[in-house]
């Protein structure tokens, strides 16, 4: 029976918490831990103990984002979950209009729920909460380079004071100082909260152990991936599970790189890549006008098979802001994600084996072209590939493997070493 399930308000957010329960902390480990594209039209595999539903909910309409999380939220209580994770991303992207207040209205009402923890810090990649306020390294949330994002623009790091904005339900905190303390205190402020929400600080891992420790009881946590890294330990220690996550396949054969994050660590990576392997600048003008199609980058990549090849549509925010002025925001989001979604598919049906991708929305929309190209509704979390990016495992004899990459994840050799790390080398 599935005992956790989350709902991940985008792609390369659900691999990112999927791989934090599938890994766990040693030497306990992680759990069997799946992750679909979308609300599943069946049951899950029975050894499957947490289910991951991958939404493209974080920049849609306020009503869809709530209609598809409670969607998902009864298929996974039909699982048998008893604890939810509302997954959001680690730098809390949302606008003041929603939707992270509403979604998370919307669940709580659904589970009766209350002193819901609200903690987005992931330490290992620099995100910490601390006096309710989101750092990026040691620079406040709002000054990062999240300002500049192009759907979701961060200008306040105070998540209390962002979160009011979303939602009527009011909004307490959880300070270091307690956190601190240990367990039992934080677990003692958490279930004497009279508040719907409570932002949690956490600085360290250790904290974020305590907290998961801490909420082992809890029927709904919301967070980024880094909330997530205790929960399992609740499970083996009390002797509901004594799995480990699946190791990865590993495969080989052809291989594509697909890049459509503007983020500067995707372009880092980008540049660095170029360096020493075939890379194709996609021209997005050529795109719009339909001078670029799926047959361009399909002889791209058959051209360069072995070569890692890599095409990209990254580009600074000044021309990102350029390409959206001239021919609209959501038309340009649109168009590249249907080409990078077409391209996957067709890679898929002439036997490329190895897909990675960059960029939250990209890679919802190529995840969704090769299980529905494989017929396959789940993704097996394997290795982990750098931190918050697993190895996806698709389909039986012969696999497809995936890395899902958000944009600003990675080291700056990100992309050879997940190619290496799907053959089974170092």
């Amino acid at each position: 029976m599935m005992l956790i399930g989350v709902i991940a308000d985008d792609f390369t957010g659900a691999s990112d918490i999927a791989n934090t329960l599938a890994k766990g902390v040693q030497p306990e480990g992680g759990l069997r831990t799946a992750q679909y594209p979308g609300v599943p039209n069946g049951p899950a595999d029975p050894q499957i103990e947490v289910g991951v539903v991958s939404l493209k909910s974080r920049s849609a309409p306020v009503q869809e984002a709530v209609r598809e999380s409670l969607d998902a939220l009864n298929w996974l209580k039909a699982q048998g979950c008893k604890q939810i994770i509302f997954k959001y991303c680690s730098t809390f992207d949302s606008t003041p209009a929603g939707n992270i207040g509403p979604v998370a209205d919307a669940l709580a009402e659904a589970l009766d729920a209350t002193g819901v923890v609200v903690c987005p810090a992931f330490p290992t990649t620099g995100r910490t909460v601390y006096q309710g306020h989101l750092f990026v390294g040691d620079t406040l949330l709002s000054e990062s380079g999240m300002q500049h994002h192009p759907l979701t623009p961060m200008t306040d790091p105070d998540l209390r004071r962002f979160l009011r904005l979303q939602t009527k339900s009011r909004v307490g905190h959880i300070p270091l100082s307690i956190v601190s303390q240990g367990v039992e205190p934080t677990r003692d402020a958490i279930n004497g909260a009279t508040d719907r929400y409570v932002v949690a600080d956490a600085v360290s891992d250790a904290d974020l152990l305590t907290l998961g420790a801490a909420l082992a009881d809890a029927k709904l946590i919301t967070g980024g991936s880094g909330i997530a890294l205790g929960l399992p330990r609740n499970l083996i220690e009390s002797r509901k599970s004594n799995a480990r996550a699946a190791d990865a396949a590993h495969v080989s054969g052809p291989e594509a790189i697909l890049a459509g994050s503007c983020s500067g660590a995707t372009r880092g990576q980008v540049d660095l890549h170029a360096q020493a392997h075939p890379t194709l600048a996609i021209d997005v003008p050529g795109v719009m006008e339909d001078r670029v199609t799926v047959e361009t980058l399909v002889a791209f990549y058959d051209a360069n098979q072995g070569r890692a090849p890599l095409a990209y549509s990254s580009g600074s925010p000044d021309e990102v802001l350029a390409l959206q002025s001239r021919y609209g925001r959501e038309a340009v989001a649109e168009k590249l994600d249907n080409l990078f979604a077409d391209t996957a598919k067709a890679l898929v049906s002439k036997g490329y084996r190895r897909i990675v991708v960059a960029g939250g929305e990209t890679s919802g929309a190529v995840a969704q072209a090769v299980t529905d190209a494989l017929g396959t509704a789940a993704m097996t979390v394997g290795a982990e590939i750098d931190p918050g990016v697993p190895i996806l495992t698709l389909g039986d004899g012969p696999s497809v493997v995936l890395a899902l990459k958000s944009g600003n994840f990675g080291a700056a050799d990100f992309f050879a070493k997940a190619l290496r790390m799907m053959e089974g080398r170092s």
